[in-house]
This record gives structure tokens, C-alpha cells and sequence, in this order.
């Protein structure tokens, strides 16, 4: 399938304006060279995602670190030439012959991490997440408004349904919910914000807010949101440092829906996601954590770096970032229960630093 004139038209411009863009240090300008231009400017797939719809974000938005968002899965195969090399740089030299491990969520392990903070010195909170797609639909740019009304009722009966008393709990549609519900729930880092310009400019945010909601337990320990930047983004997370009750509860809950609904799965980029950052495990395991000594070291970055650690701001990705939150950077090439323990060992060493500085 080929894509009309007038796209490929749109993605040269694009390519035009990356090029000329001094400041701009993003993977998709590194990596969209003109060869891999021409090697994918006229493809299609078969639900009609052109490399205008992998590349318009990053086009609009000259300050993106990576650039590019994946409208359906057939896209990272279909644009490889593009895809492969920026997953490779950007996941730690995965390379275009890598594959990622088979699952493991670390059911057996849990009991290995033992709670990091138990005086609760320095550990406000621990968060783990993961992404899901559900099977069988593409990702949000071609997503009709069907498709998510569809999409959130079939999650929406999962959710309801669910027994175990630790994930029981309220299904919330962004449709028709209330301004002080939704500013309450955006402040305690429950919801999702509305689109962000990266999103919007990814064609991510149509239809809102139909299709949209969010899901927690009584205990606010178990979340799931409905699509945001995924189909369904699993959160589970609480006060101090006890990542294995943490991880536990996560494994609980991500059984629990797959059993009803498939996720989309790649033998060699795992499981499948929106943003290429976030494929392979999807998870990222985070603590909000305060370390006033080390952190105001200036190699604090690169001891974190060394430590395979990312630091993150308070709201996540792309928000004015207040410190605190640190996470994993490993998603593709480990398996799951590796991504979290990578960040279980580097919070343990940071904590050690942390009492043994001066």
C-alpha cells in the first residue's frame, strides 16, 4: 500500500524543517536521514499509518527527546529502517537481531525485596507501572471513536468484575466527570492530565474525553487508566519503600485482566506500546525518594546513569520536574522482574550513600 501524494508531500517538508532546526537534538532528526526517508516515505500499513503519523509529533515539537510514536504495531516493522537504530540507541544498544526475554513478572521473586525504607527515613512512596495494548486494535492515531468506546467497555467490565478485595474498586469515565473530581485526582497523581502537546501532535488525544476513564481499588493502591498514551497503563503503587508488596499487588492485577483480554505481544519487542521508550517490559518501577546530600552532589546524574537510574520530575515525563522520583531506564532486553530489581539494587545503593555521606 502506498501513501497518497499529498502525505509524502507533508513528511518531505517535515524532513526539511528537521534539517534546518539548529537546536533540535532529537532522535527522530539523528535518525530520519535522507536514505531512510526514502526508504519509507511512500509505505502505508494496512490500517492506513503513513511516516507522517510516526514523525508529526517530533516535526511540531523541535524540543522532543525521542520524536516518534507508533500509530499501530505493523509500523515498527513497516518503518524499521527508522525505527530499529533509534531503539537501539535510545534501549542501551538493543540491536536489530535482539529479542526480548520471555515474560517474567517475578511472581516467584517477590519475597527477595524486602521493604528498602522500613524507618521510613528516606522512601515517601514506590510506584510500579506497565503498559498493555490490548490485541487487536491499532494504537491511538487510528483508533476510531468505536474502537474506544468499545475498548473501555470491554475494560471497564473486567475491572468492575474484579474480586480479590485488594483490587476491588470504582471505574471513573473521564465523560461526564466532574471539575473537582478530576483537578482531585490529577493533584494525588491518579489521572492522567489532558493531552499534552506531544500527545496531541501525535493525533493521540481525538475523541476525548470518550473512551477515557480511570479505575482504582478502595485503598487507592491499584489503578488502571484507559486510554491515555496506551490502551491500558496498570499502576500500582503506596506510601513507603515495600517494593514487593508493591510489585505483588501490580502481578495481581495484570493477570487478572489478561486472563479476559489478550495483550499484544512481539517476539522481539515485547510487549507493544505507543512510544517506542516504554516497549520490551513497558515497566517502569519508581520511588519518591529524599536524598538531600548526594542529590546535591554535582556527579549525583552520573551516579544514578551508572547505576542504570533515570531521575524523573514529579509528574512524570514532560512536566517541570521538582526532583524526587527516581526510576529505572531499562525497559527492552531484561525481563520484568529485572527491570524492577535494577531499580530495587540502585535505591539500595543511593540509600547506603545517602546515610554514609557527610
Amino acid at each position: 500500500m502506498a501513501a497518497p501524494a499529498d502525505v509524502i508531500k507533508k513528511v518531505e517538508v517535515g524532513f526539511e524543517k528537521l534539517q534546518k532546526a539548529d537546536k533540535c537534538s532529537s532522535l527522530l532528526k539523528k535518525h530520519l536521514t535522507k536514505e531512510v526517508l526514502d526508504a519509507c516515505k511512500d509505505k502505508k500499513t494496512k490500517l492506513g499509518a503513513t511516516l507522517q503519523d510516526v514523525i508529526q509529533s517530533g516535526v511540531a515539537n523541535l524540543d522532543s527527546g525521542v520524536g516518534v510514536y507508533a500509530p499501530d504495531a505493523e509500523a515498527y516493522t513497516l518503518f524499521a529502517p527508522l525505527f530499529n537504530p533509534l531503539i537501539q540507541e535510545y534501549h542501551s544498544g538493543f540491536a536489530p537481531d535482539a529479542k526480548q526475554p520471555a515474560k517474567d513478572l517475578g511472581e516467584d521473586k517477590v519475597a527477595e525485596l524486602v521493604n528498602l525504607d522500613p524507618e521510613g527515613a528516606f522512601i515517601n512512596s514506590t510506584r510500579i507501572r506497565c503498559g498493555r495494548s490490548l490485541q487487536g486494535y491499532p494504537f491511538n492515531p487510528c483508533l476510531t471513536l468505536h474502537n474506544y468506546i468499545e475498548m473501555e467497555g470491554q475494560v471497564k467490565k473486567i475491572l468492575t468484575e474484579l474480586k480479590d478485595e485488594e483490587l476491588a474498586g470504582t471505574y471513573y469515565p473521564l465523560k461526564g466527570m466532574t471539575k473537582d473530581v478530576q483537578n482531585q485526582l490529577i493533584k494525588d497523581h491518579f489521572l492522567f492530565k489532558e493531552g499534552d502537546r506531544f500527545l496531541k501532535e501525535a493525533n493521540a488525544c481525538r475523541f476525548w474525553p470518550n473512551g477515557r476513564g480511570i479505575y482504582h481499588n478502595k485503598a487507592k493502591t491499584f489503578l488502571v487508566w484507559v486510554n491515555e498514551e496506551d490502551h491500558l497503563r496498570i499502576i500500582s503503587m503506596q506510601n513507603g519503600g515495600d517494593v514487593g508488596a508493591v510489585l505483588a499487588r501490580l502481578i495481581k492485577g495484570v493477570k487478572a485482566i489478561e486472563e479476559k483480554a489478550p495483550f499484544a505481544r512481539d517476539e522481539r519487542l515485547g510487549y507493544l506500546t505507543f512510544c517506542p521508550t516504554n516497549l520490551g517490559t513497558t515497566v517502569r518501577a519508581s520511588v519518591h525518594i529524599k536524598l538531600p546530600k548526594i542529590s546535591a552532589k554535582p556527579d549525583f546524574k552520573e551516579v544514578c546513569d551508572g547505576l542504570k537510574l533515570q531521575i524523573r520530575g514529579i509528574h512524570g515525563e514532560h512536566s517541570d520536574s521538582a526532583g524526587g522520583v527516581i526510576s529505572n531506564k531499562a525497559r527492552l532486553g531484561l525481563t520484568e522482574y529485572e527491570a524492577v530489581k535494577q531499580m530495587y539494587d540502585g535505591i539500595k545503593k543511593l540509600i547506603e550513600l545517602e546515610k554514609a555521606a557527610a
